[in-house]
């Protein structure tokens, strides 16, 4: 049980509930930034199946995970990634387009997260809550 499955459940019905494009599952692969892809990661990526490429969900989801903390990922897609730009669909990647699309979606995600948050109970059932439980031995 790789996450929350209550949490990303409420969190999926917001997106829903407010309208908000998403992607109900999506495989990350997470490289060491700030920085773009090389054209050759870029098709590697793609290859392995990898839909996103993200930045900031490592080390975050495992130090969440040691705490017993629910976590569950939202990716804000800012642009297709650098191995996509021989496709006549798509404009090469730059940072300030990176910023305006992050820029114009900051709202959506507050929102996304205010009302997911509302929904969200105080009883945990998943793992996360006891993740911890057989993990030291004395």
């Amino acid at each position: 049980e790789p996450y929350c499955p209550d949490m990303r459940k409420v969190i999926i019905e917001s997106a829903e509930e407010l309208g908000i494009e998403h992607h109900k599952k999506g495989t990350v692969v997470i490289i060491q930034g700030p920085r773009f892809s090389t054209v050759a990661e870029s098709k590697w990526f793609a290859a392995q199946g990898w839909e996103v490429v993200n930045m900031t969900q490592y080390p975050e989801n495992y130090l969440a995970r040691e705490q017993e903390i629910c976590y569950a990922n939202i990716s804000l897609i800012t642009d297709y990634d650098v191995g996509l730009e021989d496709s006549p669909d798509v404009k090469p990647v730059t940072l300030e387009e990176v910023v305006r699309v992050f820029s114009e979606n900051n709202e959506k995600i507050k929102d996304l997260l205010f009302l997911s948050i509302e929904k969200l109970t105080g009883v945990r059932k998943c793992l996360c809550s006891r993740a911890l439980k057989d993990a030291i031995i004395s």
